[in-house]
């Protein structure tokens, strides 16, 4: 895996998140999730994180965690700089 969950990129570039949910999901779900890269976190927590184009494929994201039936915990938009994963995984 690469040391960064999102490429540090410009501004018409899409937008970093990082959506955790409650639960863990395995690496096979990436794809139905567009994508994102999923990374278990210790608690009992996924960690979603990529780049989304806008507010929409946002809302269909999270549409999806909801079709599931996983609790989620946090959706945060990540600066360019923030996106090491030491940063995020604890």
């Amino acid at each position: 895996m690469s040391s960064e969950l999102c490429p540090k990129s410009d501004p018409r570039q899409p937008t970093c998140y990082h959506i955790r949910i409650k639960g863990h999901l395995s690496d096979h779900w990436s794809d139905w999730f567009e994508g994102m890269t999923i990374i278990p976190e210790e608690g009992g927590y996924t960690l979603l994180s990529g780049p989304v184009v806008d507010d929409a494929a946002l809302h269909g994201l999270l549409k999806k965690v909801r079709d599931i039936g996983m609790p989620l915990i946090s959706v945060n938009r990540v600066e360019s700089d923030q996106t090491d994963v030491a940063d995020v995984v604890q």
